[in-house]
């Protein structure tokens, strides 16, 4: 049989499996499934979606009948002695059974109505005809009832008991991804087909391993499968999925065989890790044929990270279960390990930039498992506390940081990308807790002009820690409010290094003085009813580095000093003076606006009173903080493009400009779930912020159950936040301001003292640690998962879309229509041809649609391109 002939019997089975008709378990129709498909290709464009939800509503016997006669052909095969023999046990009836299997799977996990069916069908214990049973050659597969096989007797002796169908399927693709001439090189001294050996060398395995394409990619298509077990994730809201759990993945996470949790997890690890992407590549190579091997190590990377991430939930009784491939990355200890782990996540987060520096435009493409790279190095400093003081003791958390801070701010102004940024900042508090970090922070940067323009500054000359708060500010000012949900995060890492640094340069002095300026502004105070905590938190880095490292930081006492009127006036602050600024702010923007319309010659780039504001502080004659300029926006804090002063802060070095980055982004009045699940990292470890936590509120941690942590989440409702005098009290007199002012009480006008004025005695430095949430871990998830289905709807060679078109609930995907051809990507005659083929094949009916797949079966008029974004 021709491959098109094929195809076409295949797509006619297909609509043999819709009919009302139940097809009987011992039909020979169920073996086409496994011999006539060619290629995953086949059974992803001639199984469609439509072919797939029609069956399951309107044939469900049939669509249970298929799943069983799959797994037990797949579990066949892996017990069949000759296997993958192209004779008696072929390969490609396994890989075309894994390849159904992650087709149908995603499509009974979008329906809630079958969950009840879903749990007694993969997860209940059966009854399996026994090895003699099965050895009869009428017998097709082995999960036939006694009922269904009238004319084979109902011997009990023929049955035994058997796990649920689910375990059993985890556990056989477990067992195919160590399967000799399989997935792993073929050992005539080994005496089983399943040989639990490392794939790559690394950690845990030191000698060189071989392996080929053909192997690779059979694993590939058993990673997909397992991936797809686990992507009932997908079909739960952010606040459910930590809380209630995927069985496929704590039957996993718990498995209690050490040396099948290591193999997996150092071949995962070593797999991602190890792979070179600049290592043979050539100009221009990703134009003419996608690499089917980054597919590859994309889907080891992100099945690690489903297992490192997933927390399982407590059923309440005896000690809680723990995750035993995260135990295990937690007690990696040599240090020739985490030498080989950090070398190659340094290698592939720097490969963006060295594609984007290239000489030839596009020539170099780049990883596009970055970012899950990004959360392989922050589950691994948790869970490690020896990998975290190898990145901070040996300097090398200096290098991460800058890639960590470019990934940030290169994907700022991407509102797809939001999920990205918040996570690194996330990872820089985790590293910022730690002392020796803080203190290494201080060491001179040089080298700037190799850094990509996104991050580069001109005429550089400063530390590290001088680049994180300008950095830091960047995202601040640079973001137009798109992450005010991560202010908090951003100023709890300035806290946490503040007591540390020293020789603050001019440039970090004065983007720490503008935040001020802004914060400090009645419309920003008044926006909301927790604004004046980020000032509070702001004022607290600014006394750490007062406190601990006065005589160290001169021109940063300096600054303070210049800007002593804009810290009086904060302490007069009252509700009747900020709404008259307000006001008189608002007159004045409308009267700038009529006097442009009838200026002959408008100019580009209008002074913004904020502006005004930051380059001239001392030259406020105002008592009060309403008579002191403020920032022109209430909730967008400064502007990405202010320039430095050049009467107070002469040659300080400027960013470079970002202007071509458009300033019509706007954050919309809804606040999503997901900003409410980002955790509350303010107060840190505060005594103050402890006070204010919900009472009874318990502490959560990544190890401990999810099920007894009460979700206390953010409502988002349409209430107008109205300021009071009363409000104000609440929190005006708490504000830490007695270090300052003081200090400007004994300072002689801008001139700072010597040391530090006895009366000021130092508090000691507090630690604002990133504590987890139920509602933070479904956000995180969701943001992992989200990468993962991203990657499937990248058309490149091998991938297939999985859950295109389900009906996801973790996180939105949006469609937003295609580009036209490119140079980079052309769509000639051929391809349109061979599009529209397909398009028809898939929506073949040989019966009018069901009233509910009416809409699915519509073709849209024009292509759509799914985007995935923050929910």
């Amino acid at each position: 049989m021709g491959a098109s002939e094929s195809k076409l019997v295949f797509k006619q089975g297909i609509f043999k499996l819709q009919e009302n008709r139940t097809i009987p378990a011992d039909d020979p129709y169920w073996t086409g499934f496994w011999e006539l498909p060619e290629s995953t290709e086949d059974v992803f464009t001639l199984f469609s979606a439509n072919d797939i939800r029609r069956t399951r509503d309107v044939s469900l016997s049939n669509l249970e009948t298929l799943i069983l006669a799959i797994t037990s052909r797949l579990f066949a095969l892996r017990h069949h002695p000759a296997f993958p023999d192209p004779d008696s046990a072929p390969e490609k009836d396994a890989l075309n059974c894994v390849r159904v299997l992650t087709r149908v799977l995603p499509f009974v996990y979008e329906a809630d109505n079958l969950e009840a069916w879903e749990e007694k069908f993969f997860w209940t214990a059966r009854r399996k005809r026994t090895k003699k049973s099965r050895a009869k050659p009428e017998v097709l597969f082995d999960e036939a009832s006694p009922e269904s096989e009238p004319g084979q007797g109902n011997e009990e002796d023929d049955f035994e008991d058997a796990k649920p169908l689910a375990e059993e399927l985890i556990d056989t693709l477990v067992d195919l991804l160590f399967f000799s001439n399989f997935t792993i090189p073929f050992n005539e001294r080994s005496k089983s087909k399943v040989s639990y050996s490392i794939w790559s060398s690394g950690v845990g395995c030191n000698s060189p391993v071989s392996s080929n394409s053909h192997l690779e990619n059979n694993r590939t298509e058993v990673l997909r499968l397992l991936l797809t077990l686990a992507s009932k994730s997908m079909y739960m809201p952010a606040n459910v999925l930590p809380v209630k759990g995927v069985q496929a993945l704590t039957y996993l996470a718990t498995c209690p065989d050490k040396q099948v949790v290591l193999s997996m997890l150092c071949s995962f690890l070593n797999t991602a890790i190890k792979f070179n992407p600049a290592s043979w590549k050539i100009p221009y190579d990703h134009v003419l044929v996608g690499d089917p091997k980054h597919l590859y190590i994309a889907s080891c990377l992100q099945f690690l990270l489903v297992l490192l991430l997933y927390p399982i939930p407590e059923d309440g009784c005896g000690a809680p279960p723990k995750n035993y491939f995260r135990h295990f990355l937690g007690r990696l200890h040599r240090p020739q390990d985490f030498q080989f782990i950090c070398d190659g996540m340094n290698r592939t987060l720097q490969q963006p930039l060295t594609a984007t520096s290239s000489y030839l435009p596009g020539s170099q493409k780049p990883v596009r498992w970055a970012s899950e790279m990004i959360m392989l190095f922050w589950e691994t400093i948790q869970c490690n506390k020896r990998f975290r003081s190898f990145i901070v003791d040996t300097n090398r958390g200096h290098d991460l940081l800058v890639l960590i801070l470019f990934y940030a701010i290169d994907n700022r102004a991407d509102p797809t990308k939001q999920g990205i940024v918040r996570m690194c900042v996330f990872v820089l508090q985790t590293l910022s807790v730690e002392k020796n970090f803080a203190l290494s922070l201080n060491k001179s940067f040089q080298k700037q002009e190799t850094l990509p323009l996104a991050i580069r500054i001109e005429d550089w000359n400063g530390t590290y820690g001088d680049f994180l708060v300008v950095s830091i500010h960047t995202l601040i000012t640079g973001s137009k409010g798109k992450l005010d949900a991560i202010y908090p995060a951003l100023l709890a890492i300035i806290n946490n290094v503040a007591a540390y640094l020293e020789g603050l340069n001019s440039l970090s002095c004065l983007k720490i003085m503008q935040l001020y300026a802004s914060m400090s502004s009645p419309s920003f105070l008044l926006a909301n009813e927790t604004n004046h905590d980020l000032l509070a938190s702001l004022l607290e880095a600014i006394n750490a580095i007062i406190e601990h490292k006065y005589e160290g930081n001169k021109r940063f006492v300096a600054s303070v000093l210049k800007y002593r009127k804009r810290f009086e006036a904060l302490r007069s602050f009252t509700l009747e003076s900020g709404q008259a600024e307000i006001e008189r702010l608002n007159q004045r923007r409308k009267e700038d606006s009529q006097s442009n319309e009838h200026s002959r010659s408008p100019q580009p780039h209008l002074r913004s009173p904020s502006t005004d504001s930051l380059r001239s502080p001392t030259s406020a004659r105002a008592t009060s903080l309403s008579d002191v300029p403020e920032e022109s926006s209430a909730f967008a804090i400064g502007d990405d493009d202010d320039e430095d002063d050049e009467h107070e802060e002469p040659n300080v070095p400027t960013p470079r400009s970002t202007s071509s980055e458009p300033h019509q982004h706007s954050r919309t009045p809804s606040v999503s779930s997901i900003d409410d699940a980002l955790p509350t990292q303010l107060r840190g470890m505060s005594e103050k912020a402890r006070g204010k936590m919900p009472a009874g509120q318990p502490v959560f941690s990544r190890t401990n159950s999810m099920t007894s942590v009460t979700s206390h989440g953010t409502m988002s409702g349409s209430v107008v936040f109205a300021p009071s005098p009363q409000w104000i009290d609440t929190w005006l007199p708490t504000l830490p301001l007695h270090t300052i002012l003081t200090l400007i009480s004994l300072s002689d006008g801008a001139n700072p003292r010597p040391s530090l004025p006895t009366t000021i005695e130092p508090s000691p430095p507090k630690v604002h640690t990133f504590e987890w949430s139920p509602l933070s871990m479904g956000w995180y998830e969701s943001l992992l998962w989200s990468f993962i289905c991203t990657a499937e709807m990248v058309i490149e060679r091998g991938t297939v879309g999985v859950w295109n078109g389900t009906g996801i609930r973790l996180f939105k995907v949006e469609k937003e229509a295609a580009r036209g051809p490119s140079l980079m990507k052309p769509l000639g005659a051929v391809d349109a041809v061979g599009s529209s083929i397909v398009q028809r094949i898939g929506g073949l009916s040989l019966r009018g649609a069901t009233p509910g797949n009416q809409q699915a079966t519509q073709t849209p008029q024009t292509p759509q391109t799914p985007v995935v974004r923050d929910a």
